[in-house]
């Protein structure tokens, strides 16, 4: 049996959580906020460690595939893990052609194309994290350690090679849109910070889950940090104003450190960010679907099996990259579905996890991700869609049940009479 390594499992979450953020999002957070937007990334930097506490405490004392599910579940029973899970699982199609797209923008800057670019990217990441995941964690695993070295190579060189052009004089003035820019820009970088309660559906799949899911999520959550903080904190210091405008920040910055070969080696580093955003979620959300088709919750025909979910994510998420809608919408809309997740998740382990610090991480984590759904605004309703379409069909299965169990009855009571009525004709 495939079993994950300390190593493979914090390479898994460092690809989920690094995803896509670094390619658009210091620009689009620096419109939002200024100079200010390190703030920003500071504080959510500092709420990914209680959060990802949670979630790998969680995960190491009660490993399964059904993740975040699993823990509503044993909290506050089968319809809440079942709204979770929807509303996790149909966000990630959602979410996949959002963080392709990031990555199509890049390719098509350097390829040309414009949009047919830009969907010829996203089937080319989407169908190779199909195939890694299709054959399973050893695969996978072993492929996204490589990923998460290789781009964090790339991150060093691109921070390292822009450090002397580096102007103080750009951090003024600092914030130029007061507290509300500050707030909008943490609402955009929510984003950058989602994918924490997705590792949770592997921690099952660690060969010793209760010693080295913490392991791997600590690892993870220092070379996030690190990465997001200088990357951000140099790109605001390097590019200044012009960060805001910028369409592709972090060529950008590959320009003024680099040179020429910048726009290509961007577009190398936006595919790796992807390739293993995408496939850290197809991993983690494909044994979801499992799980959840497992306890009644989605039909077992269509998502029966780990391979029949991950066929259904594939192919849902090139209906979504179909469907006419922007990128900027898309983003908020499957961040408020992961903010919930996250509200649900954290409350889940307030009840489940033993009292003293754990408790209270658990707590910091809780108050803090109420706030960033706040924060989200009113795309944080499409959860509630996904939350309905749940109890319905838990509904339409129970009364179908309850249909069945009548009809069995009826049979019953039949046979009986029918028995009875032989005896009566013998005597």
């Amino acid at each position: 049996m495939t079993r994950l390594s300390v190593s493979q499992g914090a390479a898994l979450s460092t690809g989920a959580v690094l995803g896509t953020g670094l390619i658009a999002l210091p620009a689009l957070a620096a419109a939002a906020a200024g100079p200010a937007a390190l703030v920003a990334w500071l504080a959510l930097i500092l709420l990914s460690a209680p959060l990802a506490w949670t979630f790998a405490a969680l995960g190491a004392r009660f490993p399964d595939g059904g993740g975040v599910a699993t823990y509503a579940g044993r909290a506050f029973g089968p319809r809440v893990a079942a709204a979770v899970g929807w509303c996790f699982y149909f966000a990630v199609p959602l979410g996949t052609p959002v963080a392709t797209g990031f990555t199509g923008g890049y390719a098509a800057a350097v390829a040309g194309g414009g949009r047919t670019t830009e969907l010829v990217t996203f089937l080319l990441v989407t169908a190779v994290a199909f195939a890694m995941n299709w054959f399973g964690l050893r695969v996978s695993g072993r492929v996204q350690l490589v990923l998460t070295g290789v781009l964090t190579a790339l991150l060093v060189v691109a921070v390292l090679a822009a450090l002397p052009h580096v102007d103080p004089g750009n951090l003024t003035p600092f914030a130029p849109h007061g507290w509300a820019g500050i707030g909008a820009a943490t609402a955009l970088l929510v984003w950058a910070f989602a994918g924490w309660e997705a590792l949770s559906s592997l921690s099952h799949e660690y060969r010793n889950p209760r010693r080295d899911v913490p392991r791997a999520t600590l690892i993870a959550v220092a070379l996030v940090g690190v990465l997001y903080l200088a990357v951000a904190g140099v790109s605001v210091l390097v590019l200044g104003p012009a960060l805001a405008e910028s369409r592709a920040p972090l060529a950008d910055l590959l320009a003024v450190g680099l040179g020429g070969p910048a726009r290509q080696i961007t577009a190398v580093i936006a595919i790796v960010l992807t390739l293993g955003a995408v496939n850290a979620y197809y991993a983690g959300v494909s044994r979801l679907g499992a799980a959840l088709a497992r306890d009644g919750a989605l039909p077992s025909r269509v998502f029966g099996g780990r391979r029949r979910s991950l066929a259904f994510i594939f192919l849902a998420s090139v209906g979504c990259a179909l469907l006419p809608i922007g990128l900027h919408t898309s983003t908020l809309l499957v961040t408020g579905c992961f903010t919930l997740v996250y509200v649900i998740g954290t409350a889940s382990a307030l009840r489940l996890l033993p009292r003293g610090w754990p408790k209270l991480i658990a707590g910091t984590a809780f108050v803090a991700v109420l706030g960033l759904l706040w924060l989200n605004g009113w795309p944080s309703l499409l959860s509630l869609g996904f939350a309905a379409g749940a109890l319905a069909y838990q509904a339409l299965q129970q009364r179908r049940q309850r249909g069945q169990a009548l009809v069995e009855q009826v049979r019953v009571d039949r046979s009986e009479a029918d028995d009875q009525a032989v005896d009566v004709r013998t005597v």
